[in-house]
């Protein structure tokens, strides 16, 4: 599919340039409407099926075509795999090592793994599974000492409890420091759930809340939020052919005292996961956040993702409630959720974690 995004002052506007150069058979894949340096623009997103016949020189905006050659890529790491699998000689392994790498492998933990932590199982002799795994997973606790940034920024897909999950950190950080000012400033400003569900709770909690719509008005909240302690900032989602990198450009974040938190569900196959993790890559410090754990059924998506992406896990969501729903990562939570299935309790929630040893 040959994909496009179109911009105008108006929708109409847009419309007409989708039908002008896409033909009536374009279909809309996405659309949204943005502020920048005062002026609202509407973005419209259309695929044309190919056509060989078709106009080659259609203008494709770069990196759309990534899905359809991830989707490829990921077939022919399939076959690879499937030729591997019979010279892993699992006899190799102690009883302990082949009970945990089949159990891993059960609970969806993919072949590339699987092979990975083989392999560092046989180059070091009598490892446990668990030190090899903290070698693939990597744990970064959220708090104040290990991500010291002034800005947080939360971003992931749609449903994947950005919202609710910078309403935790908020509500986690005053219980561990109640002289802590911060206030939530809100980019989504098109949708009205997220952006209601900040603003009350912002309210009972005493917090500060405040509205991004373009990089000015960003500007203006961090010059006059000098004397809060942390800024919170909630997103949209992105849709196919979006990236958080260039949302973070046109607000002039790129550069900031600013950390990314993904908000990740463990639900999503690899192909989505994989296109996911495409969208939301930045090279400012990021953290994995997983959220409604008490939804899924198997963690092994936790360890593929973890692993691949090679970004540090910093919490773990649950639950329905705000309140006492976040558990900072420590390596044996992340470990006893996979292993285990056990959800980090109120416990785990509630008390300040231990550093990583």
């Amino acid at each position: 599919m040959q994909v496009k995004t179109f911009t105008g002052s108006s929708s109409g506007e847009v419309l007409a340039q989708v039908k002008a150069e896409m033909g009536p058979d374009a279909v809309i894949l996405g659309n949204r409407t943005y502020r920048k340096n005062g002026v609202i623009f509407h973005e419209i997103t259309a695929g044309l099926e190919r056509n060989p016949q078709g106009n080659p020189q259609m203008n494709v905006e770069p990196g759309i075509g990534w899905g359809e050659w991830q989707r490829d890529w990921m077939q022919i790491k399939e076959q690879l795999f499937a030729l591997m699998k019979p010279a892993i000689q699992m006899s190799r392994l102690t009883p302990r090592q082949r009970v945990a790498l089949e159990y891993l492998q059960r609970e969806g933990v993919c072949d590339a793994v699987s092979l990975e932590l083989y392999k560092r199982l046989l180059a070091q002799p009598g490892s446990s599974v668990l030190e090899c795994l903290c070698e693939m997973v990597h744990v970064k606790t959220f708090g104040l000492d290990e991500w010291p940034q002034r800005l947080h920024l939360f971003a992931g897909p749609f449903g994947s409890g950005k919202t609710s999950t910078a309403l935790r950190f908020a509500l986690y950080l005053k219980r561990m420091n109640a002289n802590l000012r911060l206030a939530f400033v809100n980019t989504d400003c098109l949708r009205g759930n997220g952006r209601l569900l900040l603003r009350h709770w912002a309210e009972l909690s005493n917090l500060i809340y405040l509205e991004a719509a373009d990089r000015e008005q960003m500007q203006t909240i961090i010059d006059k939020a000098a004397a809060l302690d942390l800024l919170l900032i909630d997103t949209p989602g992105l849709v196919r052919g979006q990236s958080l990198h260039k949302f973070l450009e046109e607000l002039g974040l790129e550069s900031k005292d600013l950390a990314v938190h993904l908000t990740f569900s463990p639900f999503c196959d690899a192909i989505q996961t994989q296109e996911f993790l495409h969208r939301y890559v930045t090279s400012l410090p990021t953290s994995l956040v997983w959220t409604k754990l008490d939804e899924a059924v198997s963690y092994g998506s936790i360890v593929n993702v973890s692993n691949e992406a090679k970004i540090p896990i910093s919490a773990l969501s649950y639950g329905g409630e705000l309140q006492e729903s976040l558990a900072p990562a420590t390596e044996p939570l992340v470990w006893r959720l996979v292993f285990k299935r056990q959800i980090p309790g109120r416990e785990a929630a509630t008390n300040p974690p231990q550093r990583k040893r």
